[in-house]
């Protein structure tokens, strides 16, 4: 953490204007973008994909440093990340990682896997190489062999990580970001800062220090170098995911704050949703309940005159025709390529879900309060994963990722971490209102053990996972159906998406 005076954290008129003078724009719109999934089920792989299908591949780069550890303890089949941190440019960043954490034909089964350290204010080096590696090579190889568009999708809870995770990606050529679950005001500024290779804040939004400073997570791109030159880097278009036309024209209206484009989500879309406009009260099962208010106007979004694509139940036949007459320039899907067989999602889970689904028998519930963020968090009920309450109970409460934590002041001034999925008397202690730790679950381990790299606990334990979805599975029923037991690909999706709209499907437009 720094603590700095705005004079101290003033960039001259020069540099900033140097920074976005190469602001790019797709050369292109694609009809369709990919949901950006996490953590690791929008992987390389399915990103790789939709992008050589002609349309946006996007990875999660949500805990992506962690999941690159893992897969080089597990000994990195195929030599995939290892072949991408050969491209990394950072001297020396790729030696020290691989022998931190690579292990040559895998951990043995049952052996936990090697601790990376939470996020804090004052991340130290090797979490940032980490994380800017973690992203470099996720993009890199999602971008391998072909000249698709590939984005990269963070979340705005998600804080800390933010600097180093784009600045990864900008390494990497990353054609756009997506960012969700928050008001990412600060997104399009730091882009202009990282692509420049200038120096990046997160604030803290806590009191200023004693002396009157200003608290912030400070990240430069030059401790990274040393004495090697840095290349020139493309400053990618930047899409905020919103809920509303009036969030769209606000970000808009500051030229700090303007993004390049919008994904408009509706409550129904997977993931972390918007809370609703009203406070009502719960439904009988616990869920938020949406009304007119959270329906986004898709005219008043295009009248702030920024491409935007639509998102949540779109892929519904003559949807994408709906959205492209409301302005938009096409549509994001994310639940139908979760549930293909190329996504990150581990296949035994995968392949019980199909069955759900097939049957009719598939639960999607908007849980209000397990998230730690405080966000409506969509949950897939499904034996012995979060979503059962006794598995929850038993698992405990263990905080050892941190992703999900937000600092906070102590009684002597400095900052701490915390987060209200952790032990009870832990978040107490630290000042935290203990009403705010009832129905929360530990989302970052739940996450990570989705895609099949779940920690091994010292009892034998096995961290459950939890998986997110839409409410509208009609698709991936219909695709389901149509392509049998071994699953569906993500251009099958592509495919029955543009084939829905004939002026498309006739001419092959993208």
């Amino acid at each position: 953490m720094t603590a700095t005076s705005a004079e101290d954290h003033a960039v001259t008129d020069a540099e900033y204007h140097a920074s976005v003078s190469d602001r790019a724009a797709l050369p292109w719109h694609p009809r369709i973008l990919q949901g950006g999934m996490g953590v690791a089920v929008s992987d390389w792989r399915l990103a790789r994909a939709v992008a050589t299908s002609g349309q946006m591949g996007i990875v999660s780069g949500t805990a992506i440093g962690l999941v690159v550890a893992r897969r080089l303890q597990l000994g990195d089949e195929g030599g995939h990340v290892r072949r991408a941190l050969a491209a990394l440019p950072l001297p020396g960043v790729a030696e020290r990682i691989l022998s931190r954490y690579y292990v040559e034909g895998g951990k043995a089964e049952g052996r936990p896997f090697k601790a990376v350290p939470a996020f804090t204010p004052e991340p130290k080096r090797p979490l940032n190489e980490l994380t800017v590696a973690g992203n470099f090579v996720e993009v890199h190889l999602a971008k391998e062999g072909h000249d698709g568009l590939v984005g990269l999708n963070l979340l705005h809870k998600v804080r800390l990580p933010t600097p180093s995770s784009l600045y990864g990606a900008l390494l990497a050529g990353v054609d756009a970001v997506v960012m969700g679950a928050g008001i990412p005001r600060d997104i399009p500024h730091m882009l202009d800062l990282l692509a420049a290779h200038l120096p990046a804040e997160v604030p803290l939004d806590l009191p200023p220090a004693a002396d009157g400073t200003r608290r912030a997570l400070r990240f430069d791109p030059a401790e990274l170098w040393g004495e090697a030159s840095p290349p020139a880097l493309r400053r990618p278009p930047f899409f905020a995911i919103v809920s509303s036309h009036t969030l769209a024209k606000a970000l808009a209206r500051e030229p700090v704050s303007r993004p390049d484009g919008f994904v408009v989500e509706a409550p129904i879309a997977g993931g972390h949703n918007a809370p609703p406009r009203g406070k009502g009260p719960l439904d009988e099962r616990g869920q938020p309940v949406y009304g007119p208010r959270d329906e986004a106007d898709l005219t008043k979004v295009a009248e702030v005159g920024l491409p935007f694509w639509v998102a949540g139940g779109y892929a519904q036949p003559t949807r994408l025709a709906e959205a492209l007459e409301a302005g938009a320039s096409g549509v994001q899907l994310g639940t139908a390529f979760a549930f293909c067989e190329d996504s990150g999602i581990e296949t035994s889970l995968k392949r019980r879900l199909h069955e759900q689904i097939r049957r009719g028998e598939a639960e999607i519930v908007t849980d209000a309060v397990a998230s730690p963020t405080g966000f409506p968090f969509k949950v897939a009920t499904l034996e012995g994963t979060l979503s059962e309450q006794d598995v929850y109970e038993e698992r405990g409460r263990i905080c050892d990722l941190g992703f999900l934590t937000t600092p906070y002041e102590r009684e002597d001034g400095s900052v701490g971490m915390r987060c209200p999925s952790e032990p009870v008397d832990d978040w107490v202690r630290k000042g935290g209102d203990l009403a705010e730790t009832v129905g929360r679950k530990c989302l970052c381990n739940g996450l990570v053990a989705t895609n099949g790299l779940a920690q091994s606990r010292p009892n034998g334990d096995v961290e459950p996972p939890v998986i997110t979805s839409g409410d509208d599975l009609s698709l991936v029923a219909e695709l389901l159906e149509r392509h049998g037991v071994e699953g569906y690909r993500a251009h099958h999706v592509i495919e029955a998406i543009l084939a829905r709209t004939p002026a498309l499907a006739s001419s092959g437009a993208t």
